[in-house]
């Protein structure tokens, strides 16, 4: 064996050793690129979860007033078909006609009913602004000061919130000073 045999087992194995310790190196900078981009991933499918539910939130929120407004303009629709239905009532209209009229009133009812809306009560109640607007005061003695004491038109609630306030008379107290100085 020649010197030079000798050498190039050591060389070699130097050389392999190099290699080796520069392919761990190599793979280690994948690992922690690769633990680096999954740890990306995760934050941008959480990130898209989040915009997704929000967007999902939003589209409710908007198919809710949607769907409040068009409850509203059937409200309104209601009220005209219940003062036809006292007008028919008053003018001695003919009974099973009346009765036709009230027996669609009712479905009506059912049907807002249904949808969630459920009409806010009012008379004998205290006022309460974020349920009634007073269009109206009287003067009772008999009534509390602040009390509903007649519905002009009724208010709607559609899912516990308000859809549209009663317009209410409430109750005050008529408080005259008296000058005693003068006697």
């Amino acid at each position: 064996m020649t010197e030079k045999t000798k050498v190039e087992p050591v060389e070699d194995a130097i050389e392999s050793d190099n290699q080796i310790s520069a392919l761990q190196k190599e793979l280690a900078a994948a690992k922690e690129s690769a633990e680096a981009n999954l740890l990306k991933l995760k934050y941008l499918m959480a990130d898209f979860d989040n915009y997704r539910k929000q967007m999902e939130k939003q589209a409710a929120l908007k198919i809710e007033s949607a769907k409040g407004d068009l409850l509203l303009k059937f409200l309104n629709i209601r009220d005209d078909y219940q003062r036809a239905v006292e007008m028919a009532r008053q003018k001695n209209s003919d009974p099973m006609v009346v009765e036709g009229l009230e027996g669609i009133l009712k479905n009506m009812d059912s049907f807002l009913s249904s949808e969630g809306v459920q009409h806010i009560e009012a008379v004998g109640l205290q006022f309460d602004p974020n349920l009634h607007d007073a269009i109206a005061y009287s003067s009772k003695d008999d009534v509390p000061d602040n009390q509903v004491t007649a519905e002009i038109r009724r208010g709607y609630t559609l899912n516990n919130k308000v859809l549209r306030p009663s317009m209410v008379e409430v109750s005050r107290k008529i408080i005259t000073n008296t000058d005693t100085s003068n006697q």
